[in-house]
């Protein structure tokens, strides 16, 4: 692979016109392609297979007429203080609001709270139900103004009114204020690890550049993959913080050698051989687990991974040929400084590298051998203190957010408020139960009327249940609706007790009738999505695990170092999973966060974060120890081998980091709760991973292990594939004299630190 990759750093390098104007190109294809595509739509979610999916799927062809997830509104009136929405003045506000709403575009019906009993005990708070023709993404902006419009003309009356359910649901939007703050800390953080504003730029503009061709692909085909504005997220998200990383590391290694006496052309094949094959490795650990996620099952699960998957895809390939590319155009302004000054006049070449002799050691070498010094206690405090940060995690509660955790600022988060003060908490999260009488009934099932009355009564039996409402029979009398409210909130665990309480009274009925009984609705969708995560997320971890061992066992020639590779991925993924308990469940620094409701993790989150995090971890381990792997293979003492990779990598590992945690933190300030979530949960992950397990953890155990970290049996020696990341073949390589740096050149013997 590494000789492969040589050859690519130096033809992009001689050949970099080309190859700008190739990514030019594509850049230019993909931004007209995006700004000619129609408007992406969110689409809802669903888990094929689930009973309360199988229901939904069932109303849509039972009742043609009507969309089981289709939009719907609820307008919330609140009488002024010591009145009753029950007053006259009150109901003819209450009734020209909904007249102005009846029969308009989009309006499937209206309800009148009056005449459906939709008015509070105590005569304060009234609703009515607006059920529209289409889902919340394909209703128009006049749908939604002459809404809105309503709503202002009761308040105008006298009335408190809000508005909750999906109507006014709107996709999330980029550009945000913290986004850029991430993206400033990256650029700060380039600027000091390279001590060059050009090589600085150079990482930000690659990776700009792969982010926005991927962002342009996912805006071009959201409408026929079904593509949705968090999967464009995920990709600008993760293309960002991979793409400056890989540019970094490649830059980095260029640097290096340019230091070391190589020519120009020939520092950029080895770049990219070296660095470059590390870079391939880290990204194809990433696609892997990215596009693993599809076999959860979950459709936007899928897409959110393959969309991911894509913008790691096209920031590898961007670090392969573009960056060396940049090399040739920017020459030595690459360079640091101190670099350019040590130039002779009038040659293009820096002096060799200063010995180790002849400079302080950095505080990647003083920390390598603390640790060396000291691997019990640093791995003691270290694991010790990642298992506290994870203990939380045992608490963890899966769930997914609704109207409950928005802004107390937005209109759906004060009607969800009125409705539970004037209905009962469970009223925002409703059940519905589909009756499928088609198939033949049992002998003993008697006619639609008795079905039905069975069906409730069996509901009204179990306890939690609030009231059952009014059964609705489809045209061809084959199948009945009725909505069962839970005395609890959605988002509580008592209501998923009565979900499976609810499914387990019906069957009975069942058998009784031969007719079929479903439960369904938001909230038992929601329920059932979270089960469905929390059953797949041990099988995908250890599939993950699995993966990881067997990848860092053909990378490194080691049986123990993918042991430990996997070991800490795990630590640093529970201390993840902690924090995000301690701050989403248990509100701990909610506030400073500006999260406003606390409430169970976003079901999708541990998978999620373990796939996204099982690659980026995998690049700082190979990063790392890929330095150390080729100190050892070329006679280093295996503490001289982890001082080397220090020396080499710790910096710019430690960079990286940085970088990729403030490009996560800075997607925290966005409104999306799935978004917020996200960017604690990766942001965190990439701490503890890198700072901790990488640079802590890691190296105690390899001092600990000494020989014995790099030891391969035998038989796995000769099975497995020589992958030589560490660059081994380019050592044998000897460029021919040349006398520019666009020709080859002879390397120049090389300084030992």
């Amino acid at each position: 692979m590494a000789t492969i990759l040589y050859r690519v750093g130096r033809w992009a390098f001689r050949r970099r016109r080309l190859v700008g104007g190739l990514w030019l190109g594509a850049l230019v294809v993909a931004v007209a392609a995006a700004a000619l595509a129609p408007a992406s739509e969110d689409e809802d979610l669903a888990m094929p297979g689930t009973e309360s999916q199988k229901a939904f799927d069932l109303l849509d062809e039972r009742f043609p007429q009507s969309n089981s997830q289709g939009a719907e509104a609820r307008l919330v009136f609140q009488a002024p203080d010591g009145q009753k929405v029950t007053a006259r003045e009150n109901r003819v506000a209450v009734k020209n609001t909904l007249g102005s709403l009846a029969g308009g575009g989009q309006v499937a019906s209206t309800t009148d709270p009056y005449e459906t009993g939709a008015v509070s005990t105590d005569g304060t708070i009234a609703y009515s139900t607006i059920t529209y023709t289409a889902d919340a993404v394909d209703l128009s902006e006049s749908t939604k103004s002459t809404l809105e419009d309503a709503a202002s003309r009761a308040r105008d009356a006298g009335l408190t009114v809000e508005i909750g359910g999906s109507a006014l649901d709107a996709e999330e939007e980029l550009g945000g204020t913290t986004e850029m703050i991430g993206v400033a800390v990256a650029a700060v953080v380039l600027i000091l690890a390279l001590g060059s504003l050009v090589a600085a730029g150079l990482s930000l503009l690659t990776a700009f550049v792969g982010v926005a061709i991927a962002f342009g692909l996912v805006s071009a085909l959201a409408v026929p993959l079904g593509l949705t504005s968090t999967v464009a997220i995920l990709a600008l998200m993760l293309g960002l913080a991979v793409g400056i990383d890989y540019a970094l590391f490649i830059t980095s290694r260029f640097r290096d050698e340019r230091a070391q006496g190589s020519e120009p052309e020939e520092a950029a094949g080895r770049a990219v051989g070296t660095a470059g094959s590390a870079v391939v490795f880290a990204g194809a650990t990433v696609l892997i687990a990215l596009a693993g996620l599809g076999v959860v099952g979950i459709p936007e699960l899928t897409r959110m991974g393959l969309g991911g998957a894509g913008a790691v895809a096209l920031a590898v390939l961007v670090a392969l040929t573009l960056v060396p590319a940049l090399f040739g155009f920017f020459g030595r302004r690459v360079l640091s400084r101190a670099v350019r000054k040590s130039t002779r006049p009038g040659r293009d070449r820096p002096h060799p590298a200063p010995t180790s002799a002849d400079r302080r050691p950095g505080l990647g070498t003083r920390w390598a051998r603390f640790v060396l010094r000291r691997p019990v206690a640093v791995l003691l405090t270290a694991g010790l203190g990642l298992g506290a940060v994870a203990l939380p995690a045992l608490s963890l509660e899966l769930g997914l957010p609704g109207d409950e955790s928005k802004s107390v600022e937005t209109t759906q988060r004060r009607a969800y408020d009125l409705l539970s003060e004037g209905f009962g908490p469970g009223f925002n999260g409703p059940l519905t139960i589909v009756v499928d009488m088609s198939a033949p009934a049992s002998p003993d099932s008697g006619d639609t009327q008795a079905t039905t009355d069975q069906v409730v009564k069996a509901v009204r039996a179990v306890d939690g249940v609030a009231s059952v409402g009014d059964v609705v029979l489809s045209r061809a009398k084959d199948t009945a609706v009725l909505t069962a409210v839970p005395q609890t909130a959605p988002n509580s665990g008592k209501t998923k007790d009565l979900v499976h309480a609810l499914r387990g009274a019906v069957r009975g009925v069942e058998s009784a009738t031969g007719a079929g009984v479903l439960v369904t609705g938001t909230t038992a969708l929601n329920i059932d999505i979270s089960e469905a995560m929390s059953d797949a997320l041990i099988p995908y971890l250890s599939v993950v695990i699995g993966l990881a061992v067997l990848l860092l066992m053909v990378v490194f020639r080691s049986v123990l170092v993918p042991v430990k590779a996997a070991l800490g991925f795990l630590l640093s993924v529970g201390a993840a999973f902690g924090v995000l308990v301690a701050v989403f469940q248990w509100g701990w620094g909610a506030d400073l966060l500006g999260i406003e409701q606390t409430g169970p993790v976003m079901s999708l989150m541990p998978i999620l974060v373990i796939g996204i995090v099982f690659g980026l971890a995998m690049d700082y381990e190979v990063f790392l120890l890929t330095r150390m792997r080729e100190a050892y293979a070329h006679g280093a003492s295996p503490g001289e081998a982890i001082v080397s990779g220090f020396r080499h990598s710790g910096r710019v590992v430690a960079a990286a980091a940085i970088i990729m945690i403030s490009v996560f933190a800075g997607f925290i300030g966005m409104s999306s709760p799935t978004i917020q979530t996200m960017g604690v949960g990766l942001a965190a992950a990439v701490a503890f991973d890198a700072f901790v397990v990488r640079m802590a953890i890691a190296p105690a155990i390899l001092a600990l292990l000494g020989h014995r970290a790099w030891w391969l049996p035998r038989i796995l020696n000769r099975v497995l594939p020589n992958v030589d990341i560490e660059g081994e073949a380019l050592s044998k390589h000897v460029p021919a004299p040349a006398a520019d740096a666009d020709a080859p050149v002879r390397r120049l013997p090389v300084s030992r630190s």
